[in-house]
């Protein structure tokens, strides 16, 4: 035979609860795979992601589970060592190769590689193994084992997930199932070689001036070595930049300096092209090539600026030395099963966040670490990723095995993202630091010593501010650290003055009204969110009773499972657009109320970007992209890929010219406090007097190109009753500033809200009153780039029927469809579906406008789609089959 070689044991597999009796073994379809997949499969329990079988499954958390199989080796050459490789094992394992005890695990995150050379049997079966032990029952018996040393505090589920390294998610949270897996989640293989390389990357720095990558490439050589083997390295961009060879006399860390000239860098979507080298290792012997490895990897420059100035201190990435303003989403696991995960849809995830205008993807720190898959499409799209390491809402413990289980998982993620251009900064936790502040744990931020804090109430300060900055600084010296998320130096997690903040005051904490966003920002905000139900398709697949698809139902709510969903939710639907219930309807209500909330808060924070050298806010990110299963939560595509309402809202506020307006915002719906000019008292009415009336606006513009743009702004203040202009448009030309917000008006006249004849000191007429959108757009040589509306909130107070709303053919293919209204539309939504895809939705329409939506894939007929907008009659209207 030949080496090296790799056998993958996908099939053949079988599966059974450890108490079961022989006969209970059942097939397994592949491997990788988790014992809920198995058991679907099988009949054994019924899908947990419809319905409420959630509950009905949860009975697998607590059994202990075994997989086997048999496979064969060849008998191989002298000297050929062969070992059994596990990926991931899904948690607490015990391995039995032909009967005897080979391996046990107890972390979810580390790969494990055995030795079995002299344990297989060559030419005949071998029988594989694996047991699983309930997480679920192992997490709470080292809860009770630790708790005389540490108290195990959560703010989500249960203490049992914080002594166990694994996916924390598993246990529910406000978004997902209680389905705690186990199983061979990534694949398992036997390899036979005689040497091999272990791992390869290149440790670089980029110059200050960008004209020069230099560094070492380091491959770390496994195996049995002879005098005269060498490690041939190649770099190469499509012509070999780096060819040298080096003499190997053992296992080791071989390494070869490189030095590049003028290299092609890797940037960020929108900043320039993701240019990838390849990288090469191969062991010669003899002038033949005994194993061999390739990667592709990125070069960039980059730095997180943490400097001092008016507002406290800035928080923002310099990519390649250009400042790079963060827009993107929260990424939490794709799949309560990950075996069940393809490649091709993580890939399909990553170009749909790329295609809505998103550079930067943090993934959550109560999940995993990113698949392969994933990282490989962020490298190939453009897209950042901030990394959190893997611990969430917790009181960690520190106890010994716990730190040594944790640190050799760190070095091994460490080392195993390192390559990625796309990782630009890892962070130490998610919300732990506002547990410490919740619960009041010990913490003195001018203490400095380290040993000390394993003695205190919060002892994992010892991970966040010690064990992980120097992981990573061993690891991957040029890497960004970032303690926890949010984070401010040992300031209040919620300072908005430094570091990154979690902004929960929309929806969460003081239910804020998310036309408030522009005073709720920071110099970073790493979350924040609304929540907002699926498209019906989606509801139908995870709610099969129709009589429970409707908002308030059991099964409705059991989906949601956000603390407070029904408050909150119809709060924020009741103040802003008139409410309707049924089950179209209240969706439509739910996505715009979310999508107006992504609008206002990304191109607020947006606009507080600033200019090189006083920049405000460095970067948004949505909670959360995607969702871990059917549901209804925060995120803005749910599971099966559909986009809701505030994608676009999104893609739109994100795009690298983009345009923006506010108008003066009075709160009408009697939820806030009004102080009476002339007594000072607190009425708690509605404020009819004189400066009520009054409008003003902002209009400003936000540019990520390198480059400065001449821009035309026009300004229309068109009435929602007739849609025609009530006053004249507002125009100018101007010079938006490279990679800056540059402010067109501030605090302008807008028209009256009342005819000025009459006794203004009395309440509104309304029947005077003719409330107007704002409606902004720009244009480049004569091209529409952008457009933004501002409405006179609330909107439940407008007349919005009666639209006349039209439709023309885009082009001959018919793949394209223009979308008219002869009065201001809002929030116009063609009802989306699994496959489906469409190059814009969510929309407002103004007159004297086409909208033009292309179909991109999915049904090729627009005349099949379904839609509606704020104030139809329908919540569902079929499109004009005439046309």
């Amino acid at each position: 035979m030949t080496v090296p070689s790799r056998q993958q044991l996908v099939s053949g597999w079988y599966l059974k609860a450890k108490d079961a009796p022989e006969e209970a073994w059942m097939p397994v379809a592949k491997v990788p795979s988790q014992v809920h997949v198995d058991l679907i499969a099988h009949k054994k329990i019924a899908d947990p992601f419809v319905d409420l079988n959630e509950k009905a499954a949860q009975w697998v958390d607590e059994k202990n589970w075994v997989y086997k199989t048999t496979f064969q080796v060849a008998s191989p050459p002298s000297g050929t060592i062969t070992d059994l490789v596990f990926e991931g094992l899904d948690t607490f394992a015990s391995v039995q190769l032909n009967g005897h005890e080979t391996l046990k695990t107890d972390n979810m995150f580390l790969s494990y590689r055995v030795n079995v050379s002299d344990k297989v049997t060559y030419g005949a079966e071998n029988l594989l193994e694996i047991t699983f032990d309930s997480a679920l029952i192992r997490g709470r018996e080292l809860v009770r084992k630790h708790a005389h040393e540490h108290d195990f505090l959560v703010r989500q589920t249960e203490a049992g997930r914080l002594p166990s390294r694994k996916a924390q998610y598993n246990w529910g949270w406000d978004w997902g199932p209680v389905l705690v897996t186990a199983g061979p989640w990534k694949p398992v293989y036997v390899e036979q070689y005689v040497a091999r390389i272990d791992d390869l990357w290149a440790k670089y720095e980029v110059s200050e001036d960008l004209k020069i990558c230099s560094g070492t490439i380091e491959a770390v050589v496994a195996g049995i070595l002879q005098d005269g083997d060498k490690i041939i390295f190649t770099l190469s961009d499509g012509r070999a930049v780096v060819n040298t060879a080096a003499t190997v006399k053992e296992a080791g860390t071989v390494t070869v300096p490189f030095s590049i000239d003028n290299p092609k860098l890797w940037y960020p979507r929108g900043y320039g092209e993701p240019i990838r080298y390849t990288v090469q290792a191969s062991i010669i012997r003899a002038e033949a090539e005994l194993y061999s490895l390739s990667k592709l990897i990125g070069f960039r420059r980059t730095a997180l600026i943490q400097q001092p100035d008016a507002r406290g201190t800035s928080f923002y990435f310099r990519i390649n030395n250009i400042d790079v303003f963060a827009g993107g989403s929260c990424w939490v696991p794709a799949d309560s099963f990950l075996a069940q995960v393809s490649p091709g849809r993580y890939h399909d995830w990553i170009r749909l966040t790329a295609e809505g205008n998103q550079v930067m993807l943090r993934v959550w720190g109560g999940g995993v670490y990113e698949d392969d898959a994933l990282l490989d499409a962020c490298d190939e799209f453009g897209v950042l990723i901030w990394h959190d390491f893997q611990f969430a809402c917790g009181n960690y413990p520190t106890y010994n095995s716990y730190l040594e289980n944790f640190e050799a998982e760190a070095r091994y993620q460490v080392r195993r993202l390192r390559w990625h251009p796309s990782v630009i900064v890892w962070a130490g936790n998610n919300e732990d630091y506002q547990v410490q502040e919740r619960y009041k744990l010990d913490y003195d931020y001018e203490n400095k010593d380290a040993k000390s804090w394993l003695k205190s109430t919060f002892p994992a300060r010892y991970i966040y501010e010690h064990l992980l900055p120097k992981v990573v600084k061993e690891e991957d010296p040029y890497q960004i650290y970032h303690p926890s998320s949010p984070w401010g130096d040992g300031k209040p997690t919620a300072d908005p003055t430094v570091g990154d903040i979690h902004q929960w005051n929309i929806w969460h904490g003081t239910m804020n009204k998310y036309q408030e966003a522009d005073q709720l920002g920071g110099r970073f905000v790493s979350e924040f969110g609304l929540v907002a139900y699926p498209h019906l398709e989606t509801v139908s697949r995870m709610i099969t009773d129709p009589a429970q698809r409707r908002p308030g139902s059991m099964a409705m709510d059991f989906h949601n499972k956000a603390i407070g969903h029904e408050r909150r939710l119809i709060t924020y639907i009741a103040e802003n657009f008139q409410v309707k219930y049924d089950i179209g309807a209240y969706t439509h209500l739910s996505q715009m109320v979310q999508a107006e909330c992504m609008r206002a808060a990304y191109k607020a924070w947006r606009r507080d970007w600033g200019k090189p050298g006083a920049r405000g806010c460095g970067g948004v990110l949505v909670w959360q992209l995607n969702d871990c299963w059917p549901t209804i939560s925060w995120a803005v595509v749910d599971y099966y890929l559909v986009k809701k309402p505030a994608y676009y809202a999104i893609k739109r506020a994100l795009k690298q010219i983009d345009v923006g307006v506010k108008r003066t915002y009075h709160d009408w719906t009697q939820t806030g406090d009004w102080v009476d000019e002339h007594s000072g008292l607190k009425t708690g009415q509605v404020d009819q007097t004189l400066a009520a009336r009054k409008i003003a606006f902002d209009v400003w513009i936000a540019n990520s190109s390198v480059d400065a743009v001449e821009v035309d702004v026009k300004v229309r203040f068109i009435s929602v009753a007739s849609g025609r202009d009530v006053a004249k448009p507002k125009t100018t030309h101007i010079t938006a500033a490279a990679n800056s917000t540059t402010d067109v008006f501030t605090a302008a006249e807008a028209p009256a809200a009342v005819p000025h004849a009459g006794d203004c000191s009395v309440p509104f007429d309304f029947s005077k009153y003719d409330p107007y959108v704002i409606h902004t757009t720009i244009e480049v040589a004569g091209n529409v780039i952008a457009k933004d509306s501002a409405w006179p909130d609330p909107v439940k107070y407008l007349d919005m029927y009666d639209r006349n709303i039209r439709f023309e053919w885009a082009e001959a293919s018919r793949k394209g469809v223009y979308v008219m209204a002869d009065k201001p539309v809002m929030g116009f939504v063609f009802e989306e579906v699994a496959g489906m895809g469409i190059s814009d939705n969510a929309f407002d329409l103004m007159p004297g406008e086409k909208q033009l939506v292309e179909v991109l894939q999915g049904p090729s007929d627009p005349r099949e789609f379904r839609w509606t907008h704020i104030g139809a009659e329908q919540a569902s209207n079929p499109m004009p089959k005439d046309m």
